[in-house]
């Protein structure tokens, strides 16, 4: 696989890895055995890059990387990113200081079993911290104390990406980035390449929309996110489904799907869009069994996306997708 710099981590890194929110919960069940089975086929296909957070499952994602890679051993060569901050009331700006930075990361040393965490990206805060200087004075504190070795940031809007690209130690964004989601090309990427700052891109297949494989009538688990957070009931709407209305993404897919060349799938298509734009460092789509996450990762062998079916994509965009985006995005 194909590596790129991951930003100012200094750290170069497949370009497809693997997201790890499911591998803690709110995806309906995954057990312990088809984690590992997932976090086994993602790296042996060529992934060095596991995205996680502290709240994903209370820690049980974290705790699933932690044990593969020790089983692995020391000179695994894998990245891990964790996030933190949603374990406290993500509303309130005050919660992010030195104090529970420490606690946090403390934490996530532990489950990982690691000394000093890769890459520790702030968890969608509210945009107040990210114009904060003392947010980054805290964890340039945390680099200092060796407990991390790099910060990023991980955004729910465009506003938010631009105001942390400036800072000078930023070494990546994490921001919603697919074929329905668009708006960061226009500037972040741009602004990201020009500062030197790798852009992880998640939600790459629109929580799956971008399979083809959903229609109007497919029911998720009580316990999935694509189930409960629609209307943005418990965080912030796009990371379900991109935001966009489940009815009008299954009609968009469908139309993505047609587009798709012979050899791949619909998924490889969408990942393979996300690999091609100029500033990517990396795609972290998620996956719940070793056959999807091996068929991810072969997306970085397809080759480029040829201007036909970027007209094609675009059109689908422009006539299913604009209208439902919502401005900040």
């Amino acid at each position: 696989m194909d590596s790129r710099l991951l930003g100012r981590t200094g750290r170069s890194v497949g370009v497809v890895g693997l997201g790890c929110w499911q591998l803690g919960a709110d995806w309906g069940s995954v057990s312990d055995e088809a984690a590992l089975e997932v976090l086994g086929a993602a790296v042996d296909s060529g992934v060095t890059f596991l995205d996680t957070a502290d709240v994903y499952g209370d820690g049980r994602s974290e705790k699933l990387i932690g044990s593969f890679l020790a089983a692995r051993g020391p000179n695994h060569g894998i990245t891990v990113a964790t996030k933190m901050g949603r374990r406290a009331d993500p509303h309130v700006a005050d919660a992010y200081t030195l104090s529970w930075f420490r606690a946090w990361t403390d934490r996530s040393r532990e489950n990982l079993d690691v000394e000093t965490l890769d890459l520790v990206q702030l968890h969608c805060p509210p945009s107040e911290v990210y114009r904060r200087e003392s947010t980054y004075d805290a964890l340039d504190v945390l680099v200092d104390e060796g407990r991390i070795a790099a910060y990023g940031v991980s955004v729910e809007t465009v506003d938010e990406a631009l105001e942390a690209i400036i800072r000078p130690h930023v070494a990546t964004v994490q921001i919603i980035l697919n074929v329905f989601r668009r708006k960061p090309l226009e500037q972040v990427l741009p602004l990201a390449a020009a500062e030197g700052v790798g852009i992880i891109a998640r939600v790459p297949l629109a929580s799956g929309l971008l399979s083809g494989k959903y229609d109007e009538h497919t029911q998720f688990a009580a316990d999935d996110h694509r189930s409960y957070n629609r209307s943005g009931q418990s965080f912030d709407v796009g990371e379900t489904f991109a935001g966009v209305p489940f009815e009008v993404g299954v009609a968009a897919a469908r139309e993505v799907a047609d587009l798709t060349p012979a050899g791949a799938t619909t998924a490889q298509l969408a990942l393979r869009w996300i690999i091609d734009q100029p500033g990517v460092s990396v795609v972290i789509p998620g996956a719940r069994s070793a056959v999807q996450a091996v068929a991810n990762a072969q997306a970085a062998s397809l080759p480029s996306v040829d201007e036909e079916t970027l007209d094609g994509l675009r059109g689908v965009y422009d006539g299913r997708i604009r209208q439902h985006v919502h401005a900040r995005w």
